[in-house]
């Protein structure tokens, strides 16, 4: 079913909106949320906790890429979830190895102008993404945002794990360089 369809089925309340998601798009958000939490329990949940924020924000909103939008909640959920569980423990998973690859390069904190450095942040992040290769940009948004593996990775794109490494090592440099170039990160 076509993404327009789908969204005027939540438009018009309709519970079937939910199964043409999760018929669509349900292994997209799966795969997402079992690469942050690896566990197949905690990512069905994560993946029936979007449908469910999906259809608190539809609508209002109509999202111009569906799938990018259901991806976002579903990253956000499972990245939520993933804190939850770990808060007292710091194990050292595949997880917390992508967080602490990104400390390098991009500044975290909480304030009061959180919000306003995060969308500057952001705006300097798709900036640079759009300065990359494609195939830079198509790696690091498959580690960094879907937070594949670096074996996954290499072997989708038929390529050793040294050479994704070094893809994204580039990658994260460039990144921290932006984000000083503009101010965002010093």
């Amino acid at each position: 079913m076509e993404d327009c369809k789908i969204l005027d089925l939540f438009f018009a309340r309709e519970e079937m909106a939910i199964q043409a998601t999760a018929q669509k798009y349900g292994n997209y958000c799966y795969a997402i949320s079992a690469n942050i939490l690896h566990s197949r329990e905690d990512a069905e949940e994560c993946v029936n906790d979007t449908y469910l924020r999906a259809w608190d924000a539809i609508p209002p909103k109509r999202p111009t890429a569906f799938r990018v939008f259901l991806g976002k909640i579903t990253r956000n959920l499972s990245l939520d979830k993933y804190k939850w569980k770990n808060r007292k423990k710091r194990a050292a998973d595949e997880t917390a190895q992508l967080f602490s690859e990104l400390d390098e390069c991009i500044p975290g904190g909480i304030g009061a102008d959180a919000e306003y450095e995060a969308a500057q942040v952001e705006g300097v992040i798709n900036a640079s993404l759009h300065s990359m290769s494609k195939d830079a940009r198509i790696v690091f948004i498959r580690r960094y945002f879907h937070a594949e593996s670096i074996s996954d990775i290499a072997a989708r794109f038929s390529m050793g794990e040294s050479k994704v490494k070094s893809m994204l090592f580039r990658a994260r440099k460039k990144l921290k360089v932006d984000l000083e170039k503009e101010g965002v990160f010093t």
